[in-house]
């Protein structure tokens, strides 16, 4: 993102060569999170942005997603829901499943947390390829629920998630439009 509150929270982030393999740049927001303005400023940019819409639930894919949409959810007064990887939820779920560079993975979501037409804002610590919002999207339409957003604080756009998702409407905080 090429404004002022996403420069200086890209200035937060740490960088990691060669994580998790060789010619991969990690981005690792444990030092924004540790940051407690930049970690409140990334969450008061997310809520400046949602507050005042219908927004019934807050779904987020584990595990750092969670930090960002609980607190959203919280700070909307929407109801929280987790999307978990198999057999990590306690009761009876339904499936997404969607493509790896090399297979499948899938993410999973209780039955029950989203009724129809529940108003739902996916939130997420990153996009990359897309994969796993997408997947979330699709959990959420099977529940029932309309998506009324993805939210996220980083984009990697060189990895052209926002093709999968071009249907949605997508806000990120900060880009990185190469590697």
């Amino acid at each position: 993102m090429v404004n002022q509150q996403g420069e200086e929270l890209r200035s937060c982030i740490r960088n990691i060569p060669n994580f998790p393999k060789k010619g991969v740049v990690f981005r690792d927001i444990t030092t924004l999170l540790q940051n407690r303005e930049a970690f409140k400023k990334a969450l008061d940019i997310l809520y400046e942005r949602y507050r005042g819409k219908q927004i019934d639930k807050v779904v987020s894919v584990e595990s750092r997603g969670f930090i960002f949409g609980s607190v959203l959810a919280y700070r909307l007064g929407a109801g929280f829901v987790p999307v978990r990887k198999p057999k990590k939820l306690p009761s009876k779920t339904i499936r997404a499943e969607y493509q790896l560079e090399y297979g499948t993975d899938a993410l999973e979501i209780h039955v029950d947390a989203i009724k129809k037409g529940d108003h739902v804002l996916v939130v997420d610590d990153l996009i990359a390829t897309g994969g796993t919002a997408a997947a979330s999207c699709k959990l959420v339409e099977k529940s029932g629920g309309i998506v009324v957003g993805l939210a996220f604080l980083i984009e990697l756009s060189f990895l052209h998630g926002r093709e999968k998702l071009k249907n949605y409407d997508i806000f990120s905080i900060i880009t990185y439009d190469s590697e």
